[in-house]
């Protein structure tokens, strides 16, 4: 027998010795189980005595869980119960705006009481105009006087500033009705005085603390001033800004914005209303006036903003009601003479660009407050350009401006939109005047506008390859965005290079052999700018930047190839047809062999 065989039976040998030592311990047990519990039998015989094995380690002790926490819920708090309106009602912090709401009543009623008196009483010949003026006077005084004292005492700010705010509305109507209705003082002192009282009350609104009075102030005088006067005149428009001056200083210093807004509304509005009825009417007699005050109204309207922004926590608003205090210069050329209209559209747009660039040192001049001026000048410069070019030169100017926009402010994320917009009202403008029908036949044109067709078709161009190449280098447009965006130049680029070489063609040759000349030197363009656009991506080593221009160098390829053979194939006679097909032949083939030639190359320097 061999070793192994000898192990293997040494081991079998020592595991059955220890079975039998288990086995005599268990029965060692079982008897002493036996000796403990009567037996009803005979015992068993008891096997032979052998060791006992010593007992095993008991297991470690299972960890036990911890006890449950006992859970802390909050108490239960029943809601307040609603409390009906009479309760409400019957406190003294809720009746305050009942008191508030009387007395705005109150000044609304009492003011056209005023106006009754000043305008329906001199119409129907009740009492004198002395009287009439004299009691318009007294009841403005009186009511002033009473409110300043009623200011003093205790729960008598309500009461004080409705009244007082109804006595300078009544004395402000009342000098109105003196100027313009009864002739009694000049203009220009009638405006002094005006200011002076406005100017008075809004400091004793400033005195106050209490924007509540300016408002009462200025809103009724917005609604009732032109019945006073009779309509919407020049002498109202100046009285209202007047007013809006006057106020400028009370406010300085406060987070007053509806006060703000009241002031740009009370010149705005009569301005609006006085362009549309010269508009209207015809009547340009006070035309150079009405723009004056158009000017004047626009520049108030940005220096209040300027002034007030430091103190406003509502910047975006003051930039808005900036808009709103421009909008007459902008609308002035409904009823304002060429000339005027342009120079006041143009200085809003120099104007608010200055703004827009320095913005960030103006106090209080937030981003969307630059936002804001950057878009309002652009739409003055758009208003501008369009004013002063009229008809077919309005295209050339546009998309000029465009181009300018997009370059200048390839950096700022507005600026490029107001440049892609602008190119897109230019190149609509450029669609009118150049419409697609001059591709498709000879068109004989004017040489004014066949030389207009000439310049818009070259800036169209431009403004294409300067919009995608601003917008591809940014991040501001994913590129989902500017791979359609690309796309739209190529086509812009495309319809811009047949126009100016089919109009460029008739200009010289006439609606015969200058038109199938065009046509032909399109084709060539084509796809010359197809071989371009390949040769470029040869000579990009990143792949991913390699893509673009060799997608857009095939796709050129076949929509001049597709050109070649749809269009000009019938079209093109004689030479004209003979020499596109060579041209684009030997041009196809040369795009062919080099690329060829490329791939071969870079196989070989990365095999090196």
């Amino acid at each position: 027998m061999t070793a192994p065989h000898q192990d293997a039976l040494q081991r079998l040998s020592v595991e059955l010795d220890q079975l039998s030592q288990h086995m005599a311990a268990v029965s060692v047990q079982f008897r002493e189980l036996g000796s403990a519990v009567p037996a009803q039998v005979a015992p068993a015989m008891a096997p032979p005595p052998v060791p006992v094995m010593a007992p095993l380690p008991p297991p470690p002790p299972m960890p036990q869980p911890l006890p449950p926490q006992p859970m802390v819920m909050p108490p239960y708090v029943p809601a307040p119960p609603r409390q009906k309106l009479s309760a409400r009602l019957q406190r003294d912090e809720d009746q305050n705006w009942i008191g508030k709401l009387l007395a705005i009543a109150g000044v609304a009623v009492t003011l056209v009481g005023v106006v009754l008196l000043l305008v329906l009483a001199a119409q129907a010949g009740i009492l004198r105009p002395e009287i009439r003026v004299a009691a318009g006077a007294l009841l403005a005084a009186g009511l002033v006087g009473i409110g300043i004292r009623l200011q003093d005492r205790p729960g008598g700010q309500v009461g004080g500033v409705a009244l007082t705010a109804t006595g300078i509305a009544a004395a402000y109507m009342d000098v109105i009705a003196i100027t313009t209705i009864y002739g009694w003082l000049p203009p220009a002192l009638g405006l002094v005085t005006a200011a002076a009282i406005g100017g008075g009350g809004l400091t004793l609104a400033r005195r106050w603390n209490s924007q509540q009075l300016a408002l009462l102030v200025l809103v009724p005088l917005v609604v009732l001033a032109p019945i006073v006067a009779d309509g919407v005149t020049l002498l109202l428009i100046g009285f209202m800004t007047a007013l809006s001056a006057a106020a400028l200083p009370a406010q300085l210093g406060r987070d007053w914005m509806w006060m703000h807004a009241a002031r740009t509304a009370g010149v705005t509005l009569p301005l609006l209303v006085a362009l549309f009825i010269t508009s209207v009417s015809g009547d340009l007699d006070d035309a150079w006036l009405l723009g004056g005050a158009c000017a004047v109204a626009a520049l108030l309207a940005v220096v209040s903003t300027i002034v007030l922004l430091p103190t406003s926590t509502r910047s975006t608003a003051m930039g808005l009601l900036t808009v709103v205090g421009v909008l007459p210069a902008l609308a002035a050329g409904v009823a304002v003479p060429r000339v005027p209209a342009v120079l006041m559209a143009a200085a809003v747009a120099a104007g608010m660009l200055a703004l827009s660039v320095s913005g960030r040192r103006i106090a209080g001049v937030v981003a969307p407050v630059v936002v804001i001026w950057s878009a309002l000048s652009a739409f003055a410069a758009l208003i501008a350009v369009t004013e002063a070019f009229d008809g077919e030169v309005e295209a050339p100017a546009l998309l000029g401006l465009a181009l300018v926009v997009t370059l200048a402010g390839r950096r700022s994320r507005t600026a490029k939109w107001i440049g892609l917009a602008f190119a897109a009202v230019g190149g609509l403008a450029f669609l009118a005047y150049a419409p697609p029908v001059y591709l498709l036949e000879g068109t004989e044109l004017a040489v004014s506008l066949s030389v207009s067709n000439l310049a818009a078709s070259a800036l169209a161009i431009a403004c294409a390859g300067a919009i995608v190449y601003t917008w591809a280098g940014s991040a501001d447009l994913a590129g989902d965005g500017v791979r359609v965006l690309s796309i739209g130049a190529g086509l812009v680029a495309l319809y811009s290079v047949t126009m100016f070489t089919v109009t460029a063609g008739v200009l010289i040759g006439g609606v015969g052999g200058g038109f199938l000349a065009g046509h032909m030197a399109a084709t060539i363009c084509w796809i010359g700018a197809a071989a371009a656009l390949l040769v470029a991506a040869r000579r990009v080593t990143d792949p991913q930047r390699r893509t673009a221009p060799i997608i857009g160098g095939l796709a050129l390829t076949a929509a001049a190839t597709t050109k070649l053979f749809l269009f000009d194939l019938g079209t093109l006679d004689g030479m004209f047809r003979v020499a596109a097909f060579i041209v684009v032949g030997l041009v196809l083939l040369g795009m062919g062999t080099g690329y060829a030639r490329s791939l071969a190359q870079r196989d070989e320097a990365r095999t090196a």
